[in-house]
């Protein structure tokens, strides 16, 4: 493909499923049925697409195919009073063990105040539910999580909720359905999946500059009553189609699926709402001239969103110290200082996966004080990721909620931390911090979602990332040398001690962690000073010490936001002041 040349993969419409099934069962020739469906749409259009059926002699009900369970008790469970609440999930062969437990979240955070119980159930694809009441009441529901079983884009089999339509008291005898019904959300789905797979791709990555997937589509965007959790469908297909095509570009290239080294190209799913058909648009296009999208001036210290890329190059300027840089695959400039001292060395970036988004503020209020000391030994790289940044921001200008991982990788679409060791893009301006420094710890700052982060058409759970699938509270992970493990951990609970004094984090985190807990099936990370933690060797990484934040941060805007940032700025203070108090010991 020539820089000037767009090639378009797929342009169609495929009808609304909700509209075909009124079109179809409202004509008065079905007087007296009753029919249920389930389906990817929101409340007021299924209760609308209701009252039209009932006054064409249908009795119907329309729910949410979507986190059945969650939607039951939104929408049908009296929940007033509420004392007691029995859940057996399913549990099937094709299906993670935990996985309908999973779907069944935030309702231990929603059912607040009421005892809750899960229990693993049969492979039925229904949730059985017993609820006790304060007046003594005790009620028993049903509540059924349509699946199919499908063979996916990897030729596996994936139990993915579906459409479903079961009608019966049919006029004149005729038989009763109860059978799956393909939406256009799986419609959707599915069609670009066979597009991409059947077009001709070039033998060497990158296989495209970017491979942009626009899509308008109805569906469900239902905010909860708990943190910043909300149920998405569109976000959810954003999500399946980012990841399901690097998967479906790994197996091309013969890579394994953990594999993050893969350069397919900028893979760019837009996803927008819509009433009425689908329309869907997949296309390859140029890069163009690198623009970046407007964003309102802020100061850091107090900042509410994710301030522009100009910006924050004009903050880290005004720093004392050498600045170095990298270039982006777009060709966005990759911009570092480096200003030394007699403290040891220290490599503290952001935005290596630019939809996270409270790294690069953080990265620079901590720059700003630690610098007050003429003796600091750093180094910053506040944004690794500029084309990724780009990517956010104007994803972000249709959808402001929602997590965005297309943003995740540059812009060949590999994630830079696994590059293949060239300096040629992104990874040169770590590479120059790391030379001109000669730093042993690298304090990575990341974030992950700050609701579930789901892909319900492959499965449900997002493959290789299950343990970020729901929000856990502020995590460190650290990865070190072999030969530095003990120097590790004395820095994670020096750096935990003083993330504790934080007013906020410990209530924070125990209320995240307790939810996740409930839904995922318990804590497979330690709890240091009421912080997750993860340590591992690793000898894979740049620095001996590597240690990674996480901040529930991805669409997450005001007070949120600022906490976010400011957490991320504590630990940078903390892991620099434990680090120079730990090497100078031994000096």
């Amino acid at each position: 493909m020539s820089n000037t040349e767009m090639t378009a993969l797929l342009d169609e419409r495929i009808p609304r499923t909700i509209d075909t099934l009124v079109h179809a069962w409202a004509t008065g020739e079905h007087q007296g049925a009753q029919l249920e469906a389930w389906l990817f749409e929101d409340e007021a259009a299924r209760r609308s697409a209701e009252q039209v059926l009932s006054q064409g002699g249908v009795k119907a009900r329309l729910r949410s195919a979507y986190k059945p369970l969650v939607h039951a008790f939104l929408e049908e469970i009296d929940t007033a009073g509420l004392k007691r609440a029995t859940i057996r999930y399913p549990v099937h062969v094709e299906a993670d063990p935990k996985r309908f437990l999973s779907e069944a979240y935030p309702l231990a955070a929603l059912l607040d105040g009421v005892a809750i119980h899960f229990e693993p159930g049969e492979a039925n694809l229904i949730y059985q539910v017993v609820v006790e009441y304060q007046d003594g009441r005790l009620e028993k529901h049903e509540v059924v999580a349509p699946n199919r079983l499908r063979v996916g884009h990897l030729e596996q089999v994936d139990l993915t909720p579906t459409g479903w339509l079961k009608v019966s008291n049919r006029p004149h005898g005729a038989p009763d359905i109860d059978e799956g019904l393909e939406t256009e959300a799986e419609a959707v789905f599915h069609t670009v999946m066979h597009a991409v797979a059947a077009h001709e791709w070039p033998s060497e990555e990158p296989y495209a500059e970017t491979l942009a997937i626009n899509v308008q589509i109805p569906g469900i965007e239902r905010p909860l009553a708990y943190d910043d959790e909300v149920m998405s469908t569109r976000e959810a297909l954003h999500e399946d189609f980012y990841f399901s095509l690097l998967e479906f570009f790994k197996h091309k290239s013969g890579r394994s699926p953990e594999d993050r080294s893969l350069q397919p190209g900028q893979i760019a799913p837009d996803i927008r709402a819509h009433e009425g058909d689908a329309h869907v648009r997949v296309e390859l296009r140029p890069f163009g001239t690198p623009i970046d999208p407007a964003r309102a001036e802020q100061d850091l210290e107090a900042a509410d969103a994710a301030p522009g890329l100009a910006q924050i190059h004009r903050e880290l300027a005004a720093l004392p110290g050498e600045p170095f840089e990298g270039v982006s695959r777009e060709g966005r400039p990759v911009r570092g200082i480096y200003r030394p001292g007699s403290r040891p060395a220290v490599l503290v970036s952001g935005g290596q996966h630019a939809n996270e988004t409270s790294g690069p503020v953080g990265a620079l209020r901590a720059v700003r004080r630690l610098l007050a000391d003429p003796e600091t030994n750093i180094a910053v790289i506040p944004v690794e990721n500029p084309d990724g940044y780009a990517l956010h921001g104007r994803l972000c200008e249709g959808n402001p909620r929602h997590m965005h991982h297309a943003a995740r990788y540059t812009s060949l679409g590999n994630d830079l931390e696994y590059d293949r060791g060239s300096s040629t893009y992104e990874k040169g301006a770590r590479i120059s911090a790391i030379e001109m420094s000669g730093a042993k710890l690298h304090v990575n700052l990341h974030g992950y979602p700050a609701h579930e982060w789901t892909r319900p058409f492959t499965g449900y759970l997002p493959h290789g990332f299950e343990l970020w699938s729901i929000p856990k509270g502020f995590f460190l992970v650290m990865r070190h040398n072999s030969a530095w493990a003990h120097q590790a951990r004395a820095l994670v609970e020096a750096v935990t001690a003083r993330l504790a004094e934080l007013p906020g984090l410990a209530e924070f985190n125990r209320r995240q962690v307790e939810i996740c807990s409930i839904h995922s099936g318990g804590t497979p990370y330690e709890i240091i000073n009421h912080v997750p933690c993860l340590l591992s060797p690793d000898e894979r990484y740049s620095t001996p010490l590597t240690l990674i934040t996480e901040f529930p941060d991805e669409t997450i805007y005001g007070d949120a936001y600022r906490f976010a940032h400011t957490v991320q700025m504590t630990t940078v203070l903390a892991a620099e002041e434990a680090y120079a108090e730990m090497m100078m010991a031994v000096a």
